[in-house]
């Protein structure tokens, strides 16, 4: 395609602008991820994040550092809750509601079909489990499936491998980093930027399903197929 003096243009798009996100809940086979709410959720969140029986090392490649006790972490959690991006939600077990983390959609831009998954934190009970991973499919479907995005990006700490391995375990594909992108708690930031776009969510989304099938798991909760092998298969484009 190519526009009146000749110079190469993008293709043309059949497209609308996204929907934003509202605050509503998702739920699954393990997981619900609902909204944010402080009055229920602070005290949750503050014992699993912070010490003596939480894990201070989720606070490593956030924006934040560990809060020094539970009202200064009740005051950032309200204002939080009023944010519409990033839209917080809280990711709660689906059979007794007990808050395991939380995750947000962030860079909303609904005229050109962004978004984000971002500002990810999981308990080490929810680390590395079917659990974990449905949270985010959740998210990730019902953004190209119900919102009409085009495109789903992961940003993380270019320094932060376990993000970045799991960004190519859900199928994004890793694009670049961004070097000085961000100063944060006073250290530089490069950035590794990931996505996944529409035309490659049919097959990733097949992946995420054919994974988080009862049948994919052995009665000792082994897997049969791992996530990993089934979205490297997946071709870039």
């Amino acid at each position: 395609m190519t526009n009146v003096v000749e110079l190469p243009v993008g293709e043309p798009l059949d497209w609308q602008p996204a929907q934003r996100p509202e605050r509503r809940e998702h739920r699954g086979r393990h997981v619900v991820v609902r909204p944010l709410d402080p009055d229920a959720d602070t005290d949750a969140l503050y014992s699993l994040s912070h010490e003596p029986t939480g894990d201070p090392s989720i606070w490593t490649y956030l924006y934040e550092e560990p809060f020094t006790n539970v009202e200064a972490y009740r005051r950032h959690l309200d204002a939080k809750a009023t944010s519409a991006d990033p839209l917080f939600f809280v990711i709660t077990d689906a059979q007794d509601g007990r808050q395991l983390g939380q995750v947000t959609y962030m860079s909303i831009e609904p005229d050109h079909g962004s978004i984000e998954l971002g500002n990810i934190w999981f308990s080490p009970e929810l680390q590395r489990t079917p659990a974990a991973t449905e949270a985010l499919f959740l998210l990730a479907a019902h953004a190209f499936d119900d919102l009409g995005y085009r495109r789903l990006e992961w940003k993380c700490d270019a320094l932060n491998t376990p993000s970045r391995n799991a960004a190519l375990r859900y199928g994004f594909l890793y694009e670049g980093i961004f070097l000085q992108h961000r100063v944060v708690k006073g250290r530089n930031r490069d950035t590794a930027w990931f996505a996944i776009t529409e035309k490659r969510w049919p097959a990733v989304k097949a992946a995420f399903e054919t994974w988080l099938a009862p049948e994919n798991f052995g009665r000792d909760g082994t897997q049969v197929r791992p996530l990993r092998d089934l979205t490297a298969a997946i071709p870039a484009n």
